[in-house]
């Protein structure tokens, strides 16, 4: 799909090839590993799922911004869920994360459109994701030793 001139992906696991993993793992390793040093299993085994949707684009052979959408039960019983939201370094400042969210909840609504948005965002991005629709339903709580808010998806 194309928006804004980028080439957006939308991939299930086994759809991805071999480069498209490693430049996924990669960047989300680089910012939430190396950048926010905070050391945690990023292979969860949800990436794998059947239903689980990996949304990306490439701007010059890099990947410039990926997310997940993971299915009712991995994340919450109840609700889907975006994650691993990111934006790589060299493209961040160009609304890029902007048009990743608008792509990644147009992707919710067709592959699971009759279910519900729950994130579990880092608390310092709660206005980012308020501009997308998302309202906080929960107090500050850590995740990997980072503020992190429950919110939902409202509009």
């Amino acid at each position: 799909m194309q928006t804004n001139g980028l080439n957006w992906k939308n991939k299930t696991f086994s759809q991805l090839n071999t480069n498209e993993l490693y430049d996924l793992l990669k960047l989300r390793i680089d910012i939430f590993v190396v950048e926010q040093t905070c050391f945690y299993p990023d292979l969860d085994d949800h990436d794998r799922h059947p239903l689980t949707q990996h949304l990306f684009c490439y701007q010059n052979g890099v990947m410039t911004a990926y997310l997940r959408i993971l299915p009712k039960g991995l994340t919450y019983p109840d609700y889907i869920s975006i994650g691993r939201v990111v934006i790589a370094p060299c493209a961040r400042g160009s609304g890029l994360g902007h048009e990743l969210m608008r792509v990644g909840l147009a992707q919710c609504l067709t592959c699971f459109p009759n279910d519900t948005v729950k994130i579990s965002a880092q608390e310092h991005l709660e206005k980012y994701y308020n501009q997308h629709g998302f309202e906080r339903v929960s107090e500050m709580y850590l995740e990997d030793d980072i503020p992190h808010i429950g919110m939902l998806k409202t509009d």
